[in-house]
């Protein structure tokens, strides 16, 4: 049994795991902070547990937005990222010349949709879209299984969608105002109630704006992508239960009657939680180990950025 590690690197805190595809064996929880030094703790927990055996590929999971084409010079480099201090960093090369082995890298929600299609919520699907609203707001999309990147990658949190009427909330997005990170990301809805989300109480009548803005998106990615699945993660859905439903109930009404398939029972059923919780990214990082083992073992002489 091969040996496998991977490293979910989240704007708060960095989660460093050893273990297989569907199973995590040992996890390491670090703040994510300045990058030399969070990149150097999460390369040394690794090292470490290497004393015994050796670690035979490793997985980045990383917040971005982050270079993932592989032919591009500044592969697996942090571009413009709201994260201070974070422009710039390249992740990929650290990790790989630290460690010496076969790295593949890709975004958070990517390799957390990687996770839930093989493990989770999507098993069976071959089109899934993993949503994550927390600290920020990202999107991953998985086509026939496989993760969608482009010139970029999908940057769903920066969509911008018609505002709910009569909401004036200018949104905390540093690039755009009033895009979806910057209306329903923990510090945008810090921002609009003047406090931590977690002590508004379910039934604040302020809810149901932030309700109509996440079925805008969820309306939106129904029409652009046409999904099989929407799997929904992060602190703020998770903490707030009442809000997806609030959202679901809402898109049939913005399909206008064009999708008839797509009633409120439907959509219950096609938007849901994650399955594997908060284990999503760390399992996908994982499953990213594996497939970058799996492409040195078929094409030893190809270059370790993969995939």
């Amino acid at each position: 049994m091969h040996k496998l590690a991977g490293i979910e690197l989240g704007g708060t805190k960095t989660i460093v795991v050893l273990g297989q595809p569907g199973r995590i064996d040992e996890r390491v929880e670090l703040p994510t902070g300045e990058p030399e030094e969070t990149l150097a703790q999460a390369i040394g927990v690794i090292e470490g547990w290497r004393d015994d055996k050796p670690v035979d590929a490793v997985g980045i999971a990383s917040f971005g937005p982050i270079r993932v084409a592989r032919d591009a010079a500044d592969f697996g480099t942090m571009l413009d990222t709201p994260k201070p201090g974070w422009l710039g960093t390249d992740v990929f090369a650290t990790v790989a010349d630290a460690l010496a082995c076969p790295v593949a890298l890709d975004t958070d929600v990517n390799a957390a949709a990687l996770a839930e299609h093989r493990f989770g919520a999507g098993r069976g699907c071959a089109s899934l879209v993993y949503l994550t609203i927390g600290t920020g707001l990202g999107g991953g999309v998985l086509v026939d299984g496989e993760p969608v990147h482009g010139r970029l990658h999908p940057e769903i949190g920066h969509v911008r969608l018609r505002r709910a009427p009569g909401d004036t909330f200018a949104g905390s997005c540093a690039f755009h105002g009033d895009c979806m990170e910057g209306l329903l990301s923990g510090p945008a809805l810090a921002a609009r109630f003047g406090t931590h989300p977690s002590r508004i109480e379910p039934e604040d009548p302020r809810w149901k704006t932030v309700a109509q803005d996440l079925a805008e998106l969820l309306a939106m990615l129904v029409l652009t992508l046409s999904p099989q699945r929407i799997v929904v993660g992060g602190g703020v859905s998770h903490r707030q239960p009442q809000l997806m439903p609030a959202a679901i109930a809402r898109v049939p009404a913005l399909l206008s009657g064009y999708l008839r398939d797509c009633s409120r029972h439907t959509l219950a059923g096609m938007i849901v939680a994650p399955e594997l919780g908060d284990d999503a990214g760390p399992m996908g990082s994982l499953c990213l180990a594996a497939r970058a083992l799996e492409h040195a073992i078929t094409a030893p002489r190809a270059s370790l950025a993969f995939p």
